[in-house]
């Protein structure tokens, strides 16, 4: 395995009912808070209400940042440092998924810099600071509650990128599943492609020697194929929501890469796709990541034909390790699309002509991906396979 070195700060607050520990945890932090959130549905459910109560308990005067978008926009977070600086704010709180707690950790490391916060997000410019801030998890799908990434869409240029600092991990993470109980289907099937995707990229190496890392990524995979049909057939059960909670969590927060850094090149193609198009993230990776899959087979087809068995109980005896890998990767489709996630960018009504488009914006900083080395030909190749 590679040489590494891990860090990972945030405190986690795990389990039903610790939404109202917020009030201890805010002992220590300014009381001046902005509360980020999104569309409104933390007021639906009530967590608004039981937040607002909490932070009053806590002595905290709140301003208040609201309608963060799926696919969070610089526009939003710029809004959001000028809301820091003008009202002199000392604490971040994000109540929401991924979008709002990406949003975020923009907003609370371009409070503290000097510059544009694009220049960081591009990685012009390095942070050097940032507020503090902690999050109550909504939804089980990005795991950006217990890690530094961040991904920001600048819809003028239409670019979406990934980024992320040592000053970007949340200083505490609240994750109470009774708070995505009312996650709806869809935005559950997405959560699941979402964290099945994410130990995929981590499983998908060129490292060698990595037998313990090999069993993190497949006991979470075994664990979300075991739990998505159970808690698709009853959105209601507080066990199912929390253990895919915890898999969403475990997913991306730095456990599966250490000593063996992923591809991560589908994730960089499915944001240049919905840099162009605005499509749900998981759902673009839902369409793309078995072409992928396909694409990539040669590169180690014993590795996946180990996902392959291991994962998805394919019976090698007697086959190529290629066959067997190719009969796994139609099993994880398979299994995707029967949960309902999309199969086609025809789904999104995304047509031909705009392939071009998005060939140019994945690879605008030229050949990616760490396991398979993407280029422009490539990339055109999953593209036209995953119309």
């Amino acid at each position: 395995m590679d040489a590494f070195t891990f860090y990972n700060p945030t405190k986690l607050i795990f389990g039903e009912g610790k939404t109202t520990t917020l009030v201890e945890e805010m002992v220590v932090y300014d009381r001046n808070v902005l509360l980020v959130y999104g569309g409104g549905s933390i007021k639906h459910n009530g967590l608004y209400d039981t937040v607002l109560e909490q932070l009053s308990h806590a002595g905290c005067h709140v301003t208040e940042l609201a309608g963060v978008e799926p696919n969070p926009r610089l526009t939003t977070v710029e809004k959001g440092i000028a809301l820091c600086r003008e009202k002199n704010i000392g604490f971040i709180l994000a109540v929401g998924g991924g979008s709002v707690i990406d949003a975020t950790k923009a907003i609370a490391v371009g409070a503290r810099h000097d510059g544009d916060i694009w220049d960081v997000i591009t990685k012009v410019e390095t942070p050097r600071d940032a507020l503090p801030f902690g999050t109550i998890l909504t939804i089980a799908a990005t795991g950006s509650e217990m890690n530094s990434g961040s991904v920001i869409t600048d819809w003028e240029r239409n670019e979406k990128i990934g980024w992320g600092s040592i000053f970007s991990f949340p200083n505490f993470s609240i994750l109470d599943p009774v708070n995505t109980l009312s996650v709806p289907r869809e935005q559950t099937v997405y959560g699941i492609v979402d964290i099945m995707s994410h130990v995929l990229e981590a499983y998908f190496h060129p490292a060698e020697n990595t037998p313990l890392q090999d069993r993190f990524c497949e006991s979470i995979l075994q664990t979300v194929l075991e739990t998505a049909p159970a808690l698709l057939n009853d959105l209601n059960d507080v066990s199912l929501r929390e253990t895919m909670m915890y898999c969403g969590t475990m997913a991306l927060n730095g456990m599966t890469q250490m000593g063996a850094k992923g591809d991560w090149g589908t994730h960089i193609l499915e944001h240049a796709v919905s840099a162009v198009s605005d499509i749900p993230h998981a759902g673009g990776l839902a369409i793309l990541f078995p072409n992928w899959l396909r694409e990539s087979v040669d590169v180690n087809p014993t590795r996946g034909a180990q996902l392959a068995t291991r994962v998805f109980g394919i019976d090698a005896n007697g086959k190529e390790a290629r066959d067997v890998a190719l009969e796994g990767i139609d099993q994880l489709a398979s299994f995707w699309r029967e949960l309902g996630a999309p199969t086609r960018l025809a789904d999104y009504r995304i047509s031909e002509d705009q392939l071009e488009e998005i060939t140019d914006i994945a690879c605008g900083n030229g050949i990616f991906g760490h396991y398979y080395r993407l280029d422009r030909a490539d990339v055109l190749r999953i593209l036209h396979a995953s119309l």
